[in-house]
């Protein structure tokens, strides 16, 4: 664990306010919820919590499924890192940060797809260029409870290739049954 030299004290209701310097760099927002896990030694550890993250195994074997049923790199989100990748290289994408642009169209509730050779093309990662790498692409918020807290991603890197309403009904009918998974 990595020191950070602030000190706060506790107050009358038992609260602790973390400094907006952490809560900055930790990407943490005011409603988020976190989660607290203590050790032997006393220590207190608060984590992000990441609604779709208790579904990682279940959203790798669906990725899989994507990947080989559309034939391209699927993709599964929560609100902050890719948790599943299927059909592309995992070291390239998995726990990855994702792009200001994904977050605002899951902020948004947006679905966007991208067409064939259309010169625009939303980087995924935080450290994606601009640059056009992706020729299609699908992107699906997963809404549960009213709140985005993930998305489907459908991407192809050919040139020839183009996403159809086929994509995005799939994209779509995973999006839909993550969600609601979270619902139960």
């Amino acid at each position: 664990m990595k020191a950070t030299g602030v000190v706060r004290r506790i107050d009358d209701l038992g609260r602790v306010v973390i400094p907006k310097e952490i809560r900055k760099t930790l990407r943490i927002k005011e409603g988020d919820p976190l989660e607290i896990f203590t050790d032997k030694e006393g220590e207190v550890i608060l984590k992000k919590y990441s609604p779709i993250g208790e579904l990682s195994e279940f959203a790798i074997g669906y990725a899989e499924t994507l990947a080989k049923t559309t034939g391209h790199i699927a993709c599964i989100t929560d609100k902050d890192t890719v948790i599943a990748v299927a059909g592309g290289s995992k070291k390239d994408y998995l726990e990855q940060g994702l792009s200001d642009e994904i977050e605002q169209i899951m902020e948004d509730k947006e679905v966007y797809k991208s067409d064939k050779n259309n010169n625009m093309s939303v980087p995924i990662l935080k450290n994606d260029k601009k640059d056009k790498i992706y020729n299609s692409q699908i992107v699906y918020p997963i809404i549960s409870n009213g709140d985005s807290i993930g998305t489907v991603i459908l991407l192809s890197k050919e040139p020839t290739t183009k996403m159809t309403d086929v994509e995005t009904k799939v994209a779509q009918s995973a999006a839909s049954f993550l969600g609601s998974q979270m619902e139960i």
